[in-house]
């Protein structure tokens, strides 16, 4: 008995000083999402009063709720760059399933070499920032761009196509830029979920007479469907950051489609850095907070029903 308790007594020890250990090297990484996630909160105090770059906050009249009052008098305006931050979110959360379909057929591909190479090319976009992107896509797709160039070359149209400026179809053209860019990147997450699959369910498969789709069909598919689900209710959960957030929208923002393309984050910096009206910016921003949050909460009690599981 007394071994025995000694042993616990050990264990208790060991955990204590394992967890000790975990909690120090944490630590760093709670401090930095404190003084950069939530600390930046306290500028919320801004949406109260009537602020003025270089007056000292107390100097400045406290003006209540009339910044969110401000939000009703402007509500055409809020709800259209509302429609296109939805609209664009959207787009992205139906092309969510690309990845895993990319995922998939890098698995089934055999060469080693050959595998390498496509998540070399497909992963490489992910690190090309927006205004490289937005270089190449000025160079390839505007009205004096290479494919215009070259379909008037070979007498396919007669006039130049301004791609850049369709506001017709800027969501679309929008949402295929961001597949580009982030469908490698995002295979990746779904290729370690398929690696996780155990090898013997394959086998088991085969001895069954499954070929190599009924094997993705009812092997591979239920088994990265944990992790889709995860990832699609959370960015369900962020449907106002609009895919990749505020700066894709802002280097392709041009007047001939400005009424499409400006979505949320865009509108707010508009706001506080291009009119200098910093507190209705900080008024819409809590706004987007708020909602998000809700989002978040909501989609997280869909998550308890459906799968009896919490993402949070």
């Amino acid at each position: 008995m007394q071994g025995i308790y000694s042993n616990k007594t050990n264990t208790k020890k060991r955990i204590n000083k394992d967890g000790m250990y975990l909690f120090v090297l944490a630590l760093p990484f709670v401090i930095a999402v404190f003084l950069f996630n939530y600390l930046p909160l306290a500028g919320w105090i801004y949406a109260f009063f009537d602020y003025k770059p270089g007056i000292p906050l107390n100097k400045v009249p406290f003006v209540g709720l009339e910044k969110f009052a401000d939000m009703i008098v402007n509500s055409e305006d809020i709800l259209r760059v509302l429609a296109n931050t939805l609209a664009l979110s959207f787009l992205s959360i139906l092309a969510s399933p690309l990845p895993v379909g990319l995922a998939i057929l890098i698995t089934e591909v055999k060469s080693s070499k050959f595998k390498k190479v496509v998540q070399t090319i497909t992963t490489l976009p992910n690190f090309i920032g927006w205004v490289i992107i937005f270089s190449l896509s000025f160079a390839m797709f505007s009205s004096e761009g290479v494919l215009n160039q070259a379909f008037m070359n070979l007498g396919l149209i007669q006039e130049p196509v301004n791609i850049l400026g369709d506001e017709k179809n800027v969501w679309l053209f929008q949402t295929l830029l961001l597949i580009w860019k982030t469908v490698g990147w995002n295979a990746i997450i779904y290729l370690a979920a398929i690696s996780g699959i155990d090898s013997e369910l394959y086998d088991a498969a085969k001895v069954d007479g499954a070929g190599r789709f009924r094997s993705i069909l009812h092997v591979t598919i239920p088994g990265v469907a944990p992790t889709f689900i995860v990832l699609l209710l959370l960015s369900v959960g962020s449907l106002l950051n609009a895919g990749s957030g505020m700066e894709q929208y802002l280097v392709f923002y041009n007047p001939m489609v400005a009424n499409k393309i400006e979505v949320l984050d865009l509108y707010v910096y508009r706001q506080g850095l291009v009119i200098n009206d910093y507190s209705f910016a900080t008024a819409v921003g809590m706004l987007k907070t708020i909602v998000s949050v809700m989002l978040l909460f909501i989609v997280n009690s869909i998550s308890k029903r459906v799968r009896e599981d919490s993402i949070i």
